[in-house]
């Protein structure tokens, strides 16, 4: 694998890179970035979800971007407003201290906010179509001086119903521009658009490999951002025996988890490129012999790690690729031993899961944290079984020559009560906890569903209800704004309970639709 001062970047870049923590570029970035940046074919590109992709266009832009030019230099073009935002927050990530300025533009968010960004000035626009043909015809955005064009998910835009409205907004650039086109997939539409709009390209392909996961139940927790830290904290506690990886994906957040770990008394540390091989050396002994017993690191730290016996792998953050996770995971439920890989994810992290589950052909089971009730009581059975350890084995003399003295001042039971405050009570108070609600992944946002059955076909509203639990673990108070109609049906679900739905009727059965579809006012609302 190459580094990225192998790809051609400028100092600039690699600098920005360091400061994201990033070690080594992914397949796609190695063979995308130095073709960018050496000619000017465009590109068309066949890789998933989840593997660089961003970087890999947005680096070579940023690097041939003008900070002194009056138009929108670049537009980058996502199926949905979620992957708009993502994207646009990466390459504002990657552009270092250059003077660019990067806006994303989507459906549903306040139209004069918008023309606000727009009227000051914008370099680079992430948007969804229907909203960026919106602006062009509203001539508040002009794309006829764009020097670079990327569609990114280019068959999720075909999926979704946008193909017309991209060949739209390729009419209504200028003729000198490059062009690039990602894609997990290549139908013959999205090929078309190819060999119509796009000058001479060169095809770009990341192989996809029979990945294989082992013996290991595998979880994932839904958290927000801000509590990860604390459901961190929350597995470890619940645990009766935890000595596993903790995976981050760049070293500043391998450094700043491990850090607080150690703050909060567990046995951790960190491994990371930055560090030296003795550095690395040591801190691997500690961790087999158990003199820690939580290693947080980094995909490229942990590589060659063999450590036996691991009870959990966590995915603190997601892995990039599906390769990545099955490589992880594999470190847990060897030797025939079943262990445990935990996965957190954001609500902006749920589609991506939802890749890796398909591409490892996987089952990651949804879990709920566990509550500060159950961590209180797991810590008093493991207080009880330590201290029962202790009486078994017999204490000390000096301790025993102690307790006669104390048992002067009340009886056993009061005592043992009075010690057990003393020493636990930091511990075992709920008040020194916080409750982590599940973060909702729901994308910011409802899916409407269409539903093709109505009143003349018996549906009723408790029927409907009822198929949708039977399809899914969808709760009951998560199911709104159902409407049945004569022919056909409506509801709404969080975006995450939508998703779950729609894998269960998204194929035809003898010939006929899936009985539950997206709404078409959903697919264009983008």
């Amino acid at each position: 694998m190459e580094s990225f001062e192998e790809l051609g970047l400028s100092q600039a870049a690699l600098k920005a890179l360091k400061q994201k923590g990033f070690e080594e570029p992914t397949p796609i970035q190695v063979k995308t970035i130095p073709l960018l940046l050496r000619d000017d074919r465009d590109v068309v590109g066949q890789a998933q979800t989840g593997t660089g992709k961003t970087a890999a266009f947005g680096l070579p832009i940023i690097e041939m971007m003008s900070e002194k030019s009056k138009n929108v230099q670049a537009i980058v073009l996502t199926p949905t407003r979620e992957l708009a935002v993502q994207v646009a927050e990466e390459i504002n990530s990657l552009k270092g201290k250059k003077r660019l300025s990067i806006v994303p533009i989507y459906g549903g968010q306040s139209m004069d906010q918008q023309l606000r960004s727009l009227k000051k000035g914008v370099d680079i626009v992430v948007g969804t179509p229907g909203r960026v043909l919106d602006h062009i015809k509203r001539r508040t955005l002009k794309l006829d001086a764009i020097s670079h064009l990327v569609l990114d998910e280019a068959d999720e835009m075909l999926n979704m119903g946008f193909i017309e409205d991209v060949r739209e907004i390729l009419r209504n650039t200028g003729p000198d521009k490059r062009t690039m086109l990602f894609s997990a997939t290549m139908p013959p539409a999205i090929m078309g658009i190819a060999k119509k709009y796009m000058g001479e390209y060169e095809v770009i392909r990341v192989q996809d490999k029979q990945l294989t996961v082992s013996l290991t139940d595998q979880i994932y927790f839904e958290v927000s951002l801000a509590n990860k830290f604390e459901a961190l904290c929350r597995i470890i506690d619940i645990e009766e025996e935890f000595y596993g990886l903790v995976f981050c994906r760049t070293k500043i957040d391998t450094d700043k988890i491990a850090n607080h770990l150690i703050d909060r008394g567990y046995d951790a540390d960190a491994l990371h490129g930055d560090l030296s091989q003795g550095q690395r050396e040591k801190i691997l002994n500690k961790f087999k012999r158990r003199r820690i017993t939580i290693l947080v690191a980094t995909d490229v730290a942990a590589r060659g790690i063999d450590v036996q016996d691991l009870t959990h792998v966590i995915n603190y953050a997601l892995p990039q690729d599906p390769e990545s996770y099955v490589h992880r995971i594999g470190r847990t439920g060897r030797a025939g031993k079943e262990g445990t890989a935990i996965t957190f994810i954001t609500p902006e992290e749920y589609r991506k899961l939802q890749y890796i589950k398909k591409s490892a052909k996987t089952d990651i089971r949804k879990a709920r944290l566990p509550r500060v009730k159950d961590v209180i009581n797991t810590k008093k059975l493991r207080i009880q079984s330590d201290l029962a350890e202790i009486i078994t084995s017999r204490p000390q003399t000096e301790y025993l020559e102690m307790s006669g003295e104390l048992l002067k001042r009340g009886t056993a039971k009061d005592i043992l009560a009075a010690i057990l405050e003393y020493s636990f009570q930091d511990e075992l108070d709920e008040k020194n906890y916080i409750e982590i609600e599940d973060a909702v992944v729901d994308l910011k946002g409802k899916t409407r569903l269409f539903v093709a059955q109505g009143k003349k076909d018996g549906l009723t509203r408790n029927k409907l209800i009822n198929i949708i639990k039977e399809k899914s673990s969808i709760q009951s108070e998560r199911i709104m704004h159902i409407q049945i109609l004569e022919k056909f049906s409506f509801v709404t679900l969080p975006f995450n309970e939508a998703e779950l739905l729609l894998e269960h009727f998204k194929r035809k059965k003898k010939g006929r639709w899936p009985l539950i579809t997206k709404a078409k006012k959903e697919r264009k609302k983008a």
